[in-house]
């Protein structure tokens, strides 16, 4: 059934022409014949014209659709590029071959020539690619290592945002991997350190009352002697481990008080003298003039004795160990411990401020050290806005420098080290 209408203005038109020939003398029979031939062709020109038509209308409708389609389309697109730059997550648009846009978080940690590639190719993972090639319709994770560079691990996420089109945020969990790893071999460290100790103790203390009164005086006295040494490197290792828990605690508060340390160092490198009539170990070069930092006093003192404790542990027993403090560059006070003795290889020096890291773990332990020292000193060091360096050579000895900036003159006030 068609909806068009009879073409009647052509029929009337013809008729009348027809009707004019028949006036004007031409034969009836002639004009019926040519009337009608002309009729049935007009008729099959209407039908076969309003035959074609019909197809046209859904066609330019669905074109028309599919404009409308393509213009939200893009319309969603500009709109999704302009949200994801403002987000400060690394967050790219993909659609099936190609990454559209990334944020400038994005371009930052994958690189600028991302735009335009194929996200296979610009993520260059399995696991990246299996993300990829998940379901359309669903939301898809993977944990991938070694995404910006060795060692460093990221979670992808994509979720379909319009059809065709997704969005993949990355998390970086490199720093929180980092610290679950770290605190995992603490509590394994820790608990070894301690274990060692503790197992001797134990040890001991069981032989001595399973022989009362059978023991030989000297016998025992060694194994107490044992015992109260072994008790006292646990007591050691717990002490250090509260003084870093409570660093960890304080390391985003600045210190404060204002301190001298002039008579600070003095009063440190004081302990350590030795018994009257024996060399001294440690020489303090003192300076002439006061070096006012602001500082915790208690925390600076911690990061002199353990310095100089090293130093003497460490280096040649025949040789001193030297303290100054000196100015250094851009307003800082510097304390330079210096040890004449074996020497670190280069390989050490990046891990040294490492929990529980030794050189050599039997001479350190024998010497009653608990590996904490130089953690201790780093992050006193840090707290304090400062800045902690350590040079080495074989056979030469060690060089280990604190730098403190000082407070400007202007600002100083009368006060004590103390």
């Amino acid at each position: 059934m068609r909806d068009s209408k009879l073409p009647w203005p052509a029929i009337i038109l013809e008729f009348l022409t027809f009707l004019l020939l028949y006036l004007d003398g031409a034969g009836l029979l002639m004009v019926a014949l040519t009337g009608a031939f002309w009729t049935f062709s007009l008729l099959a020109v209407w039908w076969w014209c309003s035959d074609q038509a019909e197809p046209d209308a859904p066609r330019e409708i669905e074109g028309n659709a599919r404009q409308q389609q393509l213009e939200q389309g893009h319309m969603v697109r500009r709109a999704l590029i302009s949200a994801l730059e403002g987000t400060g997550a690394p967050m790219m648009l993909v659609d099936r071959v190609r990454i559209i846009d990334a944020n400038a978080a994005a371009r930052s940690a994958l690189g600028e020539h991302i735009l335009g590639q194929d996200p296979r190719i610009a993520l260059r993972h399995p696991d990246a690619i299996r993300l990829l090639d998940s379901a359309d319709d669903e939301t898809a994770t993977a944990s991938i290592r070694g995404l910006t560079r060795s060692g460093s691990l990221w979670q992808l996420t994509r979720r379909p945002v319009y059809p065709g089109l997704w969005v993949i945020e990355a998390r970086d969990l490199t720093a929180e991997a980092d610290i679950s790893r770290a605190h995992t071999d603490f509590v394994a460290n820790a608990s070894h350190e301690l274990r060692t100790p503790l197992s001797s103790v134990i040890g001991y203390v069981e032989t001595i009352s399973e022989s009362v009164g059978k023991m030989d005086g000297a016998v025992m006295q060694r194994f107490l002697g044992t015992v109260l040494r072994e008790a006292r490197r646990m007591q050691a290792l717990l002490n250090d481990l509260m003084s870093l828990s409570q660093l960890e605690a304080e390391k985003h508060d600045a210190p404060t008080s204002q301190i001298d340390l002039a008579p600070l160092a003095a009063r440190v490198v004081g302990e350590f003298a030795p018994p009257p009539g024996n060399p001294a170990r440690v020489e303090f070069v003192k300076p002439d003039e006061p070096f006012e930092v602001a500082g915790d006093v208690k925390q600076i003192e911690q990061v002199l004795r353990n310095l100089i404790d090293n130093a003497l542990k460490y280096g040649d027993a025949d040789q001193p160990v030297t303290v100054a403090l000196t100015h250094a560059p851009r307003g800082m006070a510097e304390f330079l411990v210096t040890d004449r003795g074996a020497g670190i290889s280069a390989d050490h020096l990046p891990h040294l401020t490492r929990r529980f890291y030794r050189t050599d773990p039997g001479r350190s332990r024998a010497a009653g050290g608990t590996g904490l020292g130089l953690a201790i000193v780093k992050h006193v060091v840090e707290r304090h806005r400062g800045k902690l360096d350590i040079t080495s050579k074989v056979g030469v000895g060690t060089k280990v420098s604190v730098r403190l900036p000082l407070i400007p003159a202007k600002e100083q006030k009368v006060t004590s080290s103390s």
